[in-house]
């Protein structure tokens, strides 16, 4: 109740002298995926159908703006408890201060979830802005492994990546000018009924074909710095991250490096991305995984992927106007297993877009222990089909 009262007291003005000022415009997404994956040794084989159902609305007032999420999402599940893999489902809960999401339904096949995914109150004033409240916030620099983003990075093999999860946190941004922002953001998470303070500052510049930017506080009260990189070379990007931890008795280094770019196929275009990954939060082998996923980085949701040294390909070729296809590859270089996600999409209109894809595990599976092979050996031959609109 204490933090529902927090949320009130900040967010109530806001709310109420808005109503007389301007009706807010509304925005609307929905999204259907249908999926079906083949059986385990460990697993079912199962099909599933997730409905996602989102309103958005950004009223202002002068130098105060309001920003507002809302979203239901609906699963069916032939198997009890089943759910989608490899980032299938959007995030809909975590590791949130505020009570602003929950499960409305649930059964044995079908589970209804609901989250205020933004609540922020924003105010910006000549080169000053500042948000308190649910709100996006990513301080990446590669595309896909981030270990540097401190909140709340993506799965790299989720397909649907329209919205990045949104965080507790007060923010405050300073623009000296054009080209550089100094940023500070103060959040406070609940992991396994634990609670944990983080308060970074950062810095970022752009000057010629160099992105500069880097960080440093206290993240989960583990003291932490990072830096990125980004530099343009005959049509490439060049990115690069990495991040110090000290955790308990030890530091963790934590690092990517990738290149991406754009190459003429004839009349088409080309987009590839290839991204390496060093972690020391990482598995060096299968028989360090289960320690891995249940590591305090894996509850806290900073490993997007779990192995120490891991590689991501991504391909992308437009084949029409209206269509394109796409190949992703997600490697483990420790334990020799792979995640292979190819997909095509089609804009059916300039709202609505269709998508079909499949994923493969390659590598070894559960040993005769039952201790799993790889990170991805056991992750089924599987295949969706979604639509999405955009209102």
């Amino acid at each position: 109740m204490r933090r529902v009262a927090i949320a009130l007291a900040v967010l109530g003005p806001a709310v109420g002298g808005g109503v007389a000022a301007q009706q807010p415009l509304l925005r609307a997404y929905g999204l259907n995926v249908a999926f079906a994956a083949d059986a385990t040794p460990l697993s079912d084989a199962l099909l599933s159908d997730v409905q996602r159902f989102r309103v958005m609305s950004r009223p202002s007032w002068g130098p105060w703006r309001l920003d507002l999420a809302y979203e239901h999402v609906l699963s069916a599940s032939t198997v009890t408890g089943g759910t989608l893999v490899a980032g299938l489902v959007p995030a809909v809960t975590g590791n949130d201060w505020l009570p602003l999401q929950g499960t409305l339904w649930e059964t044995d096949h079908l589970t209804w979830r609901h989250r205020v995914d933004r609540l922020g109150v924003v105010f910006q004033h000549d080169a000053v802005e500042v948000t308190i409240g649910r709100q996006p916030i990513s301080w990446a620099t590669t595309l896909f492994l981030t270990p540097a983003d401190p909140f709340a990075p993506f799965d790299p093999s989720d397909p649907f990546r329209e919205y990045r999860a949104g965080i507790d946190a007060a923010r405050v941004r300073v623009f000296p000018g054009p080209f550089s922002e100094i940023e500070a953001v103060a959040r406070v998470v609940d992991v396994d009924d634990d609670r944990a303070i983080t308060a970074l500052a950062r810095g970022r510049t752009t000057t010629g074909r160099w992105e500069v930017s880097g960080w440093a506080g206290v993240l989960h009260e583990e003291a932490a710095g990072a830096i990125g990189v980004t530099v343009t070379v005959a049509g490439a990007a060049i990115r690069g991250e990495g991040v110090l931890r000290r955790t308990g008795d030890e530091t963790v280094l934590r690092g990517t490096i990738g290149v991406d770019r754009s190459f003429n196929v004839g009349s088409r275009t080309l987009y590839v991305v290839v991204e390496y990954q060093r972690d020391g939060f990482g598995a060096a082998d299968a028989a360090e995984l289960p320690a891995t996923l249940l590591s305090a980085a894996a509850r806290r949701g900073e490993l997007q992927v779990f192995g120490r040294d891991e590689v991501v390909l991504q391909g992308s070729l437009e084949l029409h106007p209206l269509v394109s296809a796409d190949a992703l590859v997600i490697w483990n270089l420790n334990d020799a297993s792979a995640l292979l996600g190819p997909g095509i999409s089609y804009s059916v209109t300039g709202s609505v877009n269709a998508r079909a894809g499949v994923f493969i595990g390659v590598g070894p599976g559960a040993q005769p222990t039952g201790i799993l092979g790889s990170e991805y050996g056991l992750v089924p031959t599987s295949g969706y089909v979604s639509l999405a609109l955009f209102l």
